[in-house]
């Protein structure tokens, strides 16, 4: 059996695009990723073939899902469906962290 422990706190922030930085892990099944979005950031509306499940741990941001709008903040959670168009707006001049379940997992994330 493998066993993989991560400290999120020692792992490096990767950069995605300006305003935007990532920490994740996978298993075989999911991908567990960590973002840092700020305030200004430019959203980039995209899909893609997995569930999203985001938690949001700190400031507060608007998801576009489909059609729909809504204000999440912390503590808050937001199911995104697979395939569905989707991007996120930071509401505030604090960061948004959000902790991100994909299934299944991204190994483009790795």
């Amino acid at each position: 059996m493998d066993i993989t422990k991560i400290n999120w706190d020692a792992m490096e922030w990767t950069p995605v695009r300006q305003g935007v930085e990532r920490k994740a892990v996978s298993g075989d099944g999911a991908t567990l990723a960590l973002h840092r979005l700020m305030p200004g950031h430019e959203p980039v509306p995209h899909s893609h073939p997995n569930e999203q499940i985001a938690y949001i741990v700190s400031g507060t941001i608007r998801f576009f899902v489909g059609e729909d709008e809504h204000l999440v903040g912390p503590g808050g959670v937001i199911v995104i469906p697979p395939n569905v168009r989707h991007w996120g707006e930071v509401v505030g001049d604090e960061p948004v962290i959000n902790l991100d379940v994909f299934t299944p997992r991204r190994p483009e994330y790795a």
